[in-house]
């Protein structure tokens, strides 16, 4: 677990140190012209009829009612005026986190890993495991999900501690999803990102968590009370290029850390299925006999391969009988 963590603080430093880049600089203006276009056009159309609605909704129970004739028996009759508003505008923030992060997702990551892939990956195989119908839909399902699970959590905001936890949660659930499977899409296969997932889970949901709270931070500008409806249009366009910043920082987390991961997996493999060599795997393991010995000495070869004749038989010279 030692060796992830170190990692994660590695991909943590290199990707602040890419925010800085030019083309990053460049690409995470599409995502915040895109949102924030969409946001004051949702605004001008839909703002008076959304604050009307969540007035006479409340206005409608009977215990809300009671809470704001109360207070305007106080004196706070302001507060029933503003209250609608800022019900919108809190309704309004989950929705630009997931938008952003959709966005930075579909607009910028593919960008950035290539970024990234090239300054520090350049040898890494690029096996194509996911196209962008495969990136959208799989974004689109998870944004659908995250949706889902916002509205369900609702309640528990109230509560001030899940307040401060299920949000970030949430988000860093959709981050750790959505970027996971981005990053990996252009270079591993799909087991290969399957596995990588299943072995680096828990440093993965760690960084999901930390984009989380990073992606929460942004909304803390919307703790103004009474002055976040006069400058709710600056605010929006504040927010927006914020939880880019945020999402594009967080994408190219998961870009360092995921490429780096699976270049390190797909080395260990080719360690362990190395191919077989056809001359050092002739030889035997040991030998039945010692192998024979060099010897450098001429003499003692010539010795021990031809040796000496044996002496002919000497002949006695003895006088003849004859």
């Amino acid at each position: 677990m030692i060796k992830p963590m170190s990692r994660l603080a590695d991909s943590f430093w290199r990707a602040a140190a890419y925010c800085l880049h030019p083309r990053v600089i460049g690409l995470s203006l599409l995502p915040l012209i895109v949102s924030a276009a969409l946001a004051f056009g949702l605004g001008y159309f839909f703002w008076e009829a959304a604050v009307a609605g969540v007035r006479a909704t409340m206005e409608s129970w009977s215990l809300i009612d009671g809470m704001l004739k109360w207070l305007d028996s106080l004196g706070a009759s302001s507060f029933r005026t503003v209250l609608a508003p800022i019900i919108v505008l809190a309704m309004a923030v989950p929705a630009l986190v997931v938008l952003s992060l959709l966005l930075v997702a579909l607009l910028m990551t593919p960008s950035m890993v290539d970024l990234v892939a090239q300054r520090r990956f350049a040898g890494l195989e690029r096996k194509r495991g996911a196209g962008f119908v495969a990136s959208l839909s799989w974004s689109l399902g998870h944004t659908v999900l995250c949706v889902v699970l916002l509205i369900a959590s609702l309640p528990f905001w109230l509560i001030p501690p899940l307040a401060l936890i299920l949000p970030p949660l949430i988000w860093g659930w959709l981050g750790y999803r959505v970027f996971t499977f981005d990053v990996l899409a252009e270079h591993a296969s799909g087991p290969e990102r399957r596995r990588l997932i299943g072995e680096h889970r828990m440093p993965l949901l760690v960084l999901g968590l930390a984009t989380g709270y990073l992606g929460a931070a942004p909304a803390a500008i919307w703790a103004l009370g009474a002055l976040t409806i006069a400058f709710a249009p600056v605010l929006i366009l504040v927010s927006v290029w914020l939880y880019t910043l945020v999402f594009a920082f967080s994408s190219l987390w998961f870009a360092h850390y995921a490429l780096a991961a699976l270049q390190e997996m797909r080395r260990a493999d080719t360690a362990a299925d190395r191919a077989p060599d056809p001359v050092m795997d002739a030889l035997p393991a040991n030998y039945a006999t010692a192998p024979p010995r060099i010897v450098d000495d001429v003499e003692e070869v010539d010795d021990r391969q031809d040796p000496a004749p044996a002496p002919a038989p000497r002949i006695e010279n003895k006088p003849s009988p004859l």
